[in-house]
């Protein structure tokens, strides 16, 4: 943290949030700065008798996927088609299936975040062969056509049809 003080942060800041118009970022006091931890966490169940769980109480993905958002989206429209269909019918089975519905994708996304991850972040751990790796990682997805396809499968989902 001592490599980042306030008027670096506010640097970087204005540098990654230009705008064409040239408008003025509105700085403030920065009252806490902190490392974030790159973690993942799925919870198995994602539901126990009548409690279910739902986007990050149920699972955190790296944010280098951009997943959380979508899967969060995904397990709320998930449990309330079945909530809804429960109490306009009684159906149980769609209730009892949301775990088995939601961690397909989960999985599939933890996955993906925690290699993008891997690929894009140096770890304490990291020494000069581990390094070379990402950086040759790195040229693969960057030079292949089959790696491009492959990143954009993951972040938009295959094409439908």
């Amino acid at each position: 943290m001592d490599n980042w003080p306030d008027d670096r942060i506010w640097e970087e800041m204005r540098l990654r949030l230009a705008t064409v118009d040239r408008r003025k970022l509105a700085e403030g006091r920065i009252f806490k700065k902190d490392i974030v931890t790159m973690r993942s966490f799925v919870c198995e169940p994602m539901q126990y008798g009548r409690l279910f769980l739902a986007g990050d109480a149920a699972h955190i993905v790296p944010p280098t996927g951009a997943k959380g958002l979508n899967l969060a989206i995904r397990d709320v429209r998930a449990l309330s088609g079945a909530l809804s269909e429960f109490y306009k019918s009684g159906r149980t089975d769609l209730v009892e299936a949301y775990t088995a519905v939601c961690l397909g994708p989960v999985w599939k996304a933890q996955r993906f975040s925690w290699w993008m991850t891997s690929m894009l972040h140096r770890f304490d751990r990291d020494d000069a062969f581990q390094l070379k790796v990402q950086q040759a990682e790195l040229d693969y997805v960057t030079s292949s056509g089959a790696a491009s396809t492959t990143i954009a499968e993951n972040y938009v989902g295959k094409a439908l049809g």
